[in-house]
């Protein structure tokens, strides 16, 4: 008998039908502020809830606050709430430097504020520029962009549903609106089953259970991918660690292949021929980026080596600039590492406090807690769209907009959300995306930030070096803007134009049609491994992406993978970067299968089969 796997404590698998106990979180955050005494909300109103996500929202918190008697009268004089607005005439420099230019000093927090005792206050959540978003009610008869009725994710609704919200008085407002949220509104509740908000039926796809995506043809793509068609210990190989990364398209390999052949040179500083053939690839990728990620302009878009490092950039840059003694970051249990190691250290330098959403045990985050945990001294939000570890599929779009009603800023790990999912970081009107390449088919040590221009333009850099600047002297330095103050060095130009390859791949097939294939493949490999005597899955939340995780109680993790492998089966064991997820579940690692839109029934049915065979030589 092989090594003892820890049992999973608690019931797991959600009861048909149950819904999310998500008690309404637009009453739970009026509350959770309302308790704090002696402060007039209704004054304080247009500084402490800008318009941002649903303007329902924002005017059901408005007719709430107005009509309660828990606030002050406006006769009292009231505490003056944290200011989370920065004056008019606020410069990011100092009054005798111009903006892009700096001295040639420590980037530490100190440099940043008029004194080391005063804290700066963070930008605006919306730029109070002309090429910011109009926030402004729209006329009779027009609709607003920031009134579009939208799902959870960020994406526009499709016909179906929005004549589903048109019917039930989804833009009704006060008391109308708050009966709605509590009840079965896509808004504000996961559906009772897995399900993906961009599929419509006018769309012609099947969402029924294990029903396969006739629109998709899953062989046609396979024979895209070289590297499936391999032997692996004497078996073809089924890939199934999509999760860690990814098998790139030959697309993506003869688009590195042309670049290193005919193109190769360093881009920006040269006017030959050459040159500007490689600058105008890698610029080219960046709209490639802007486009995937639906920003509103290309200069929006960061090139860095991966999400981890797009984290680390924010943090050193955004964070220290912003955040300092006392202040708070909230994360969840879900994040992977890259997501919880940057803040930490930023929290050590600066006296900083982490604050952690929890889970239930379905592996979803309880949003009753986030609220309880936004407080005047959160700074920034840092919360995964998609969890590595366990699939969960997170309600960044309410999260987003619970965060910008107290004027907090939200950094979103898009890492296993981009291969799956369509993203539009401006109807998720997130502060800052991120996202490494070689997680959606391109190559590795390439991957994007993405943050809002306003923002990009009055951080500091975080690295120094050639390109970055404008102008170097021993008593100053005068840097370029955004993005290119934030891309020092020589950059990963092949990386970046493999990346734009992998784009053009992923909008060929159609991402609506890849999440559509993968979500009732997912199905499909769900209920084959309910057939697999004694696998307990690790992550059974009502919305998720690509990841099967499990363990076999009596079977070590290890020998799992290393069982499967002897089948040509690859998939990972181990704690996947994500300790605190695992650990609340009593465990230190699970076996991860995770799927890709190349992966079909017949891996699956290898993978339980191999798993059957494990079982059968273990009794």
């Amino acid at each position: 008998m092989s090594e003892q796997t820890p049992g999973i404590p608690g019931n797991f698998v959600p009861t048909e039908g149950r819904k999310q106990p998500h008690s309404d979180l637009v009453t739970g955050l009026f509350r959770e502020i309302i308790s704090r005494p002696k402060t007039d909300y209704r004054t304080n109103l247009s500084t402490t809830l800008p318009v941002v996500g649903s303007p329902d929202v924002v005017h059901e918190f408005s007719e709430l606050v107005a009509t309660s008697p828990q606030t002050t009268s406006l006769g009292e004089q009231p505490e003056q709430l944290e200011e989370i607005s920065l004056p008019e005439n606020h410069s990011p420099a100092s009054e005798s430097t111009p903006p892009e230019e700096a001295q040639i000093l420590n980037l530490s927090r100190d440099d940043f504020s008029k004194s080391s005792n005063q804290p700066l206050s963070p930008p605006p959540i919306h730029s109070q520029s002309p090429t910011a978003l109009d926030a402004s009610p729209s006329e009779p008869g027009t609709t607003n962009q920031s009134e579009r009725p939208e799902l959870p994710f960020g994406e526009p609704l499709g016909p179906e549903l929005r004549r589903e919200q048109q019917e039930s008085g989804r833009n009704s407002s006060g008391t109308e609106v708050l009966a709605q949220y509590t009840s079965n509104n896509h808004a504000w509740h996961v559906p009772d089953a897995p399900d993906y908000y961009f599929i419509t039926k006018d769309e012609g796809v099947s969402t029924t259970r294990s029903a396969p995506a006739s629109s998709f043809d899953v062989e046609a793509a396979r024979r895209d991918f070289p590297a499936l068609h391999q032997q692996s210990n004497a078996h073809p190989l089924i890939f199934l660690d999509n999760a860690a990364t990814t098998q790139k398209p030959q697309t993506v390999i003869d688009a590195l292949s042309h670049f290193y052949e005919k193109d190769n040179s360093n881009i920006h500083r040269a006017a030959y021929e050459l040159a500007e053939r490689a600058t105008a690839a890698f610029e080219n990728g960046r709209e490639k980026v802007r486009k995937f990620l639906g920003a509103k302009e290309k200069g929006e878009i960061v090139f860095v080596r991966g999400a981890t490092e797009a984290i680390n950039l924010v943090a050193n840059s955004f964070g220290r600039k912003f955040i300092g003694t006392g202040d708070e970051i909230i994360l969840s249990t879900l994040e992977h590492h890259a997501n919880i190691v940057p803040w930490q250290l930023l929290a050590k330098d600066v006296g900083a406090v982490i604050r952690v959403i929890p889970i239930n045990d379905r592996g979803e985050l309880i949003l009753e807690e986030y609220v309880r945990l936004l407080t005047p001294r959160t700074k920034l939000v840092s919360i995964t769209h998609v969890s590595n570890s366990l699939g969960t599929v997170t309600p960044v779009e309410e999260i987003i907009q619970l965060a910008h009603a107290r004027g907090v800023h939200v950094l979103v790990d898009g890492s296993q959300s981009t291969p799956h999912l369509p993203v539009n970081v401006q109807a998720l009107d997130a502060d800052f995306y991120v996202f490494s390449g070689h997680k959606v088919f391109g190559p590795t040590g390439v991957g994007a930030l993405y943050g809002k221009a306003h923002l990009l333009e009055i951080l500091p850099p975080w690295q120094g070096g050639g390109h970055m600047i404008k102008d170097v002297r021993f008593e100053r330095t005068v840097f370029q803007y955004a993005p290119e103050k934030f891309e020092a060095g020589t950059p990963n130009i092949a990386g970046v134009v493999g990346l734009g390859a992998a784009i053009d791949y992923l909008f060929k097939i159609g991402i609506p049609q890849i999440a559509a294939y993968e979500h009732a493949l997912l199905d499909y490999a769900t209920e084959r491994l309910a057939d697999v005597p004694g696998l307990r899955p690790v992550g059974t939340a009502l919305s998720k992406a690509s990841v099967l995780s499990f363990v076999i109680p009596g079977i070590s993790n290890d020998s799992i993978a290393s069982h499967l492998d002897k089948k040509g089966i690859a998939l990972r064991a181990g704690h996947h970067c994500a300790l605190p997820s695992q650990r609340h579940f009593g465990l230190e690692s699970t076996v991860r299968p995770s799927l890709a839109f190349y992966n079909n029934r017949a891996d699956v049915d290898a993978l339980v089969q191999a798993l059957q065979s494990l079982i059968h030589k273990h009794r």
